[in-house]
């Protein structure tokens, strides 16, 4: 993904091309495209620059702890934060990979509370520590900024960790846990 994005912006330097208008428009025809390309384009290189290195760090660490089932993750999390940004976001094009990012980090936050799992655990403090910051990026704070987007990767990110709170990694179990269950199967 992150050869995409930059791909995308150095053929819009080098050829003096602008694709923001296929970024998501929200409630227009037009812009149900964005749903499908707005995380590959971004507004500038800062704005490249600042989603690059979380969108890497987010996407090793949902493919290193959901490896079975990391790609349906980023592909519902893709498509239903530029869907609901579709549907309540201001009308304007809104661009770059910052739902996606909010989306990740939301999920890898909700999934490791919901599964009682102490790496996932700890993965999402990992993820408190690293980007407890973006939990103000939710709220309207700066005009040109997508909060929209914000908001609707961060609600997609708590729904699919809810979806698959019981796939991926298991919690192990402690050996006085097994001799428990086998009592009770006994039972």
């Amino acid at each position: 993904m992150i050869t995409i994005i930059w791909s995308v912006k150095l053929f819009e330097i080098i050829f003096s091309y602008d694709f923001t208008n296929y970024g998501v428009l929200p409630r227009n025809f037009h812009g149900l495209i964005g749903i499908f390309f707005s995380p590959l384009i971004h507004s500038d290189v800062n704005h490249l620059l600042s989603n690059s290195l979380p969108v890497i760090i987010l996407c090793l660490l949902i493919f290193n702890f959901y490896i079975q089932i990391a790609k349906k993750i980023l592909m519902y999390l893709y498509f239903i934060s530029g869907l609901w940004l579709w549907c309540i976001g201001r009308e304007f094009f809104h661009v770059g990979a910052s739902g996606l990012i909010y989306a990740m980090a939301s999920f890898l936050f909700f999934s490791g509370v919901l599964r009682k799992n102490t790496q996932l655990s700890a993965v999402a403090l990992l993820v408190v520590f690293i980007y407890g910051g973006l939990f103000w990026g939710l709220f309207p704070v700066h005009e040109n900024v997508s909060w929209e987007g914000h908001l609707t990767g961060f609600i997609a990110g708590v729904l699919v960790a809810f979806i698959y709170r019981k796939d991926g990694p298991k919690r192990e179990k402690y050996d006085w846990e097994i001799e428990d269950d086998i009592e009770n199967n006994d039972n």
